[in-house]
């Protein structure tokens, strides 16, 4: 896609923020409401972009460990879209999925869609990658940078990264003319990334993997940050789901959930294996990455860390971050963070909802941890995941 014809990505967002309102979300409620009496018993049906976020969903049902449970599990739908994931999710097409952090709170608050994060997907697995010849962060001043969606934690870490440099996130049409001080911010599909870094149409871009890796397997840009060093193990993606199943099925979202954990805990035992089940070699083809930019990202070289920590992409060694990491447990502290956040944070369209959130209240009621607590649990609770065996946290930044 051109930088210069946002038409498909114009379009993704009306139809996004015209689904995510209370009235378009109706017609589409109305038939999860039907598909849901029609089938009582439905499988699992995933859908997923085709991006590392979706690791554990995917390695799930390669794995079997959905049947381990004693329950169905289709085989997860490819789609191309946050605005496709959506309307899949809130029509009953699919019934789990990974969702930007952020995004979940617009479903929830700015169109009223009846569901909830049961679990965290995945932590880090981000980054802000700009042109080689960058090498500061105020060097991005007067220049475009590209984010996935204005709801997510990419556009909110990177803004405060902004700010604390000196430059004043905005909005502006494509030509606009620039302040030495201003960056524009444009929202682009991630796999179009790389090729507007390479042809010089945007500075940068901070999003999810191995979008990051492919711009360095290309040689096209260099990672200036991660985010994860930015917001200590900070949630990406999200696992979201009908509030119908969890009231109404909770002996089976109890399994789906068990299912997600046991995959998370497998992933991080196996990350080669993980990046090669995840390949476009891969039996099942799930993305259309090749197996060496995903290892950089799931089972990185021992070389690697020392190198982003001399280039300061890395600045919190003591934090012994991941490229990518996976714990499912959804500590409040962090939601109630990003709702903080989110209400100081540049997002075009109509986020008025925002303001009258109270992070505490969307922190307990945005979350329903019954399910994952109980899967923690049976694997040998947090310690299993190296953390601390607690279910609260203080959040760390490092800006």
């Amino acid at each position: 896609m051109c930088l210069d014809d946002f038409t498909h990505t114009r379009r993704d967002i009306l139809k996004l923020s015209a689904m995510l309102t209370a009235a378009g979300a109706l017609p589409m409620l109305s038939s999860l409401q039907a598909r849901a009496a029609a089938e009582p018993d439905a499988p699992v049906r995933i859908g997923y972009l085709p991006i590392t976020d979706a690791t554990p969903l995917l390695v799930a049902h390669n794995n079997g460990l959905f049947e381990a449970e004693g329950i169905k599990a289709e085989r997860p739908v490819l789609l191309r879209s946050w605005a496709q994931v959506i309307e899949a999710f809130i029509s009953g097409q699919v019934n789990v999925i990974h969702l930007l952090s952020p995004m979940t709170v617009w479903a929830r608050y700015g169109s009223k869609v009846p569901a909830k994060v049961v679990a965290w997907n995945h932590v880090g697995g981000s980054g802000l990658t700009v042109a080689p010849d960058i090498q500061e962060v105020r060097q991005l001043g007067g220049q475009s940078i590209a984010i996935p969606f204005w709801y997510s934690i990419h556009n909110v870490v990177v803004q405060q990264l902004f700010r604390d440099n000196g430059l004043q996130p905005v909005t502006r049409p494509v030509g606009s003319t620039l302040a030495a001080n201003e960056v524009n911010l444009v929202v682009m599909p991630p796999s179009d990334m790389p090729p507007a870094l390479a042809t010089k149409r945007i500075a940068g871009y901070i999003v999810a993997e191995p979008f990051n890796a492919l711009a360095e397997d290309l040689n096209v840009g260099r990672v200036q940050r991660f985010t994860g060093d930015l917001w200590r193990n900070h949630a990406c993606c999200v696992v979201f789901m009908h509030e119908h199943d969890l009231n109404n099925r909770p002996e089976w979202s109890q399994k789906v959930v068990n299912a997600i954990v046991k995959a998370q805990l497998w992933t991080r035992d196996n990350r080669q294996a993980a990046a090669q089940l995840l390949a476009k070699d891969g039996e099942n083809r799930y993305t259309p990455h090749s197996s060496a930019v995903l290892q950089k990202v799931l089972a990185p070289a021992a070389s690697d860390r020392a190198r982003y920590e001399a280039a300061g992409a890395i600045q919190h060694g003591d934090w012994d971050e991941q490229r990518i990491d996976f714990q499912p447990y959804p500590f409040a502290s962090y939601t109630e963070e990003l709702v903080t956040r989110l209400k100081h944070t540049l997002i075009q369209g109509d986020n008025q909802f925002l303001a009258g959130l109270d992070p505490a209240h969307v922190a307990t009621d945005l979350v329903d941890d019954r399910f994952v607590k109980n899967s923690i649990a049976a694997v040998g609770g947090l310690k299993a995941f190296g953390l601390p065996d607690s279910f609260e946290r203080t959040e760390e930044f490092g800006f």
